[in-house]
């Protein structure tokens, strides 16, 4: 297998720290997004949709989406159970998972891409006004995470998951998009400061 990386954005991230946590080492190839390498022919004919991460498997099959490369390296790599280990703890890491990758991590997507300067080739045309909405969402969906985790060490449940990925990427990617986290949401901090003492969660 081969994974086509794209360094510190969110999604090749949250496939960096998934990897590290299951202590997986795979051959890697980068590809500078900040240079549109993958906007050339042979990056596009791996993934038409011209996006980072790419996992090619040995028989030549091209997996996109991180969730999906994620899931299928669950499969063959199953310990540490990063999607659960019965239908209930599955449920409840999917749950989790989604809140978090369709409400806060595209909040802080949708703020970075449409505000900051060096994201204006990636999103044309950037609409500043949309950005603006995306940091508001983002600090609503921290108040959400923060009144969760008051009773929670991890994001979905007794052990670290990919919900505590997705968030973790998500709040480190915060200062890029141009959002600050609100003082008064300590159990959100506490639980960012830990997750941040994992070797996985290393810049």
């Amino acid at each position: 297998m081969k994974l086509y990386d794209g360094g510190r954005a969110p999604n090749p991230r949250r496939v960096t720290i998934f990897l590290a946590e299951k202590g997986i080492d795979l051959p890697k190839e980068s590809v500078d997004i900040g240079k549109l390498e993958q906007r050339n022919d042979k990056f596009t004919k791996l993934n038409p949709l011209q996006r980072l991460p790419v996992l090619e498997l040995d028989d030549g099959t091209i997996l996109t989406e991180t969730i999906a490369i994620c899931r299928y390296l669950e499969s063959i790599y199953p310990d540490p159970a990063l999607f659960g280990t019965d239908p209930l703890d599955q449920a409840l890491i999917e749950m989790w998972q989604r809140r978090i990758e369709l409400n806060f991590f595209s909040s802080v997507a949708h703020s970075f891409r449409h505000l900051h300067p060096a994201a204006a080739e990636l999103e044309s045309p950037q609409v500043s006004e949309w950005g603006r909405v995306n940091q508001v969402r983002a600090i609503e969906n921290m108040q959400f995470l923060d009144d969760h985790l008051a009773n929670s060490q991890f994001i979905a449940g007794d052990t670290f998951t990919v919900a505590d990925i997705t968030a973790i990427v998500a709040c480190q990617f915060l200062k890029p998009a141009r959002i600050e986290m609100p003082e008064k949401l300590s159990n959100l901090r506490r639980w960012f400061d830990k997750m941040m003492e994992r070797p996985s969660t290393a810049w």
